[in-house]
C-alpha cells in the first residue's frame, strides 16, 4: 500500500505496540468497541501526519467522528464541538490543500512540502491562544460543561495547531504536545470523577503524545531536506 511505503522500523513498531495495547484493553478491561476503533484510528492518523502523508485524512474521519460521540457522554462539550464541526470538516479541507502542495518528488516517502513559522506568526498565534482560551472557557462554563478551563484551553490549541497542520507548518507539533498533555489530564480526571470503560482514551492521548514529538523531530528534517533539495 502507498501510504506505508517507505516506514522505518520504529514507526512500524510504535504502531504495533500500540495496536496491541488498544486490542488488550479491549478485552481485558472490557473497553467499548467505538472507543477501539476511536483509538485505532486515532493513532493511524497520526503516525501518517508525522510521515506528512495525506492517507491521514482518511482515518481523521472516522475518528473525529467516534471521539465526539464518546466525549459526548461525558459531558466533554468542547471536545464534541471540536471534533464534529470543526475537526470533521477539516479532514475533506486537508485533503484538498495538501494534495495542492505534494512535493516534486517525495522526502522517504512523504507527500507534501512543509515550512517554519516566523516570529511575527508565533506572536499572532499565541495571543490568539490566550484570548481564545478565556473566551471559550466562559461559553462552556455557561453551558454547565465539566473541567472547562482545560476543556477549553485544549479545544483552542487544537483549533491553532489543525491551522497549522492545513498550512503545513513544522510548529504545529509543539502545539499538539501541549494538546495531548492537557489531554490526557482531562480524559484521567473524567474517568476517576465519572466512572467508564473508556481507558482506550488515555491510550490514545498517551500515543499521540509520543507521536507528537516524533512528529516534529521528523517535520523538521523534512524541512531541512526540501530547503536543501530547492537549492
Amino acid at each position: 500500500m502507498g501510504m506505508f511505503k517507505n516506514w522505518t522500523r520504529f514507526e512500524v513498531l510504535w504502531l504495533f505496540t500500540f495496536t496491541l495495547v488498544n486490542i488488550y484493553l479491549f478485552f481485558a478491561w472490557a473497553d467499548s468497541l467505538i472507543g477501539l476503533i476511536s483509538s485505532l484510528s486515532g493513532m493511524l492518523c497520526v503516525v501518517l501526519v508525522a510521515k506528512g502523508k495525506i492517507a491521514n485524512y482518511y482515518f481523521g474521519i472516522v475518528q473525529t467522528l467516534t471521539y465526539a460521540y464518546i466525549a459526548y457522554g461525558y459531558g466533554l462539550y468542547g471536545e464534541v464541538m471540536l471534533n464534529a464541526l470543526f475537526y470533521f470538516p477539516v479532514q475533506f479541507i486537508g485533503i484538498y490543500l495538501w494534495n495542492k502542495n505534494k512535493t516534486a518528488h517525495g522526502v522517504k516517502g512523504e507527500d507534501v512540502a512543509v515550512q517554519s513559522l516566523s516570529k511575527k506568526g508565533w506572536i499572532y498565534t499565541v495571543l490568539s491562544i490566550v484570548i481564545l482560551t478565556i473566551g471559550y472557557g466562559i461559553f462552556l462554563k455557561y453551558l454547565g460543561g465539566k473541567l472547562v478551563w482545560t476543556d477549553s484551553a485544549t479545544n483552542v490549541l487544537s483549533i491553532a495547531a489543525q491551522i497549522l497542520m492545513l498550512k503545513r507548518y513544522t510548529e504545529q507539533w509543539l502545539l499538539w504536545i501541549a494538546v495531548n498533555i492537557l489531554s490526557i489530564f482531562l480524559w484521567l480526571s473524567a474517568l476517576v470523577t465519572q466512572g467508564g470503560d473508556d481507558f482506550s482514551m488515555l491510550v490514545m492521548w498517551s500515543a499521540f503524545l509520543v507521536n507528537s514529538i516524533y512528529g516534529y523531530i521528523n517535520w523538521r528534517k523534512l524541512h531541512t531536506k526540501q530547503i536543501q533539495e530547492a537549492a
